[in-house]
């Protein structure tokens, strides 16, 4: 039986996680990260067949960020979840670390290093072809930012994963309205986002990004797709849970000092 109260705790562990190792760093992105964070607590406590102490177990469910700088949000979910000890978490974005700052494969956990935006896709589309070609039960899991959306790659892969009927791959849009330090709008209109998928052959589902419950049933709804790649809406704020970050594109890619730490580590209790 799901505990809901537990996955809210977590998330709110994972959000103090990303403020704290982000304002150590002076460096990172706390944004988009905190707006991903419920997603991944349910993905990581709740969805996702995994084994930390296997993390390259072949059968495994994989999960792919292709918004690779909110590696903040990883790498508290790993950590929480067993995958390596949240210890690290003060190497962030150091000379040498595990735990750089865009995702990475030398940090136990993450399947694909990221950087270039767009790519995240693509890759998680192979990953899941590749299980089918393998006959492997696993389910690949992806990421994207909205701002993301912008990227001609996406949309290729998108073509190629509803031609080549990857019913076993689930993407989820981290539909926060920011990119940059912008909103999305101010940059290039979505909408009508949702129309947009369904027209590249993709089941669309949307949820609240931040109700658990809500993610929860979305994704298990997605998983009985038979035929289709699924798309999964995620409504967010940037931000979530700080309220001086929360729909403020200046923390995309900016640490809180030490008085907005308190202050945001009082708000997350």
């Amino acid at each position: 039986m799901v505990n809901i109260d537990q996955l809210i705790g977590t998330a709110k562990q994972i959000r103090r996680d990303i403020v704290t190792m982000t304002s150590a760093a002076q460096s990172g992105h706390p944004g988009g990260s905190l707006s991903a964070a419920d997603i991944l607590v349910v993905l990581y406590f709740e969805i996702m067949n995994i084994d930390p102490s296997q993390p390259l177990l072949t059968s495994r469910d994989r999960f792919i960020l292709s918004k690779g700088h909110a590696s903040p949000v990883m790498y508290a979910t790993l950590a929480r979840r067993g995958f390596f000890s949240p210890d690290e978490f003060k190497d962030f974005r150091q000379l040498n670390s595990r735990l750089q700052g865009h995702v990475h494969i030398i940090t136990p956990g993450v399947d694909m290093s990221a950087g270039s935006l767009g790519q995240g896709l693509s890759f998680a589309l192979g990953t899941a072809l590749a299980g089918k070609l393998d006959t492997s039960p696993y389910r690949v899991y992806a990421m994207v930012g909205d701002g993301e959306c912008d990227e001609g790659q996406i949309w290729e892969a998108a073509m190629a994963a509803s031609f080549y009927n990857a019913n076993n791959l689930t993407l989820f849009v981290d539909r926060n309205r920011i990119q940059n330090d912008r909103f999305t709008d101010q940059v290039m209109d979505l909408e009508p986002l949702a129309d947009k998928w369904k027209a590249f052959g993709w089941k669309v589902f949307e949820t609240d990004g931040h109700d658990i419950n809500s993610i929860i049933n979305t994704v298990k709804e997605a998983q009985k797709e038979e035929k289709q790649p699924q798309v999964i809406i995620a409504h967010t704020i940037k931000g979530k849970g700080v309220s001086f970050m929360e729909n403020n594109p200046d923390f995309h890619g900016k640490a809180a000092n030490k008085e907005q730490l308190v202050e945001a580590l009082k708000e997350l209790e």
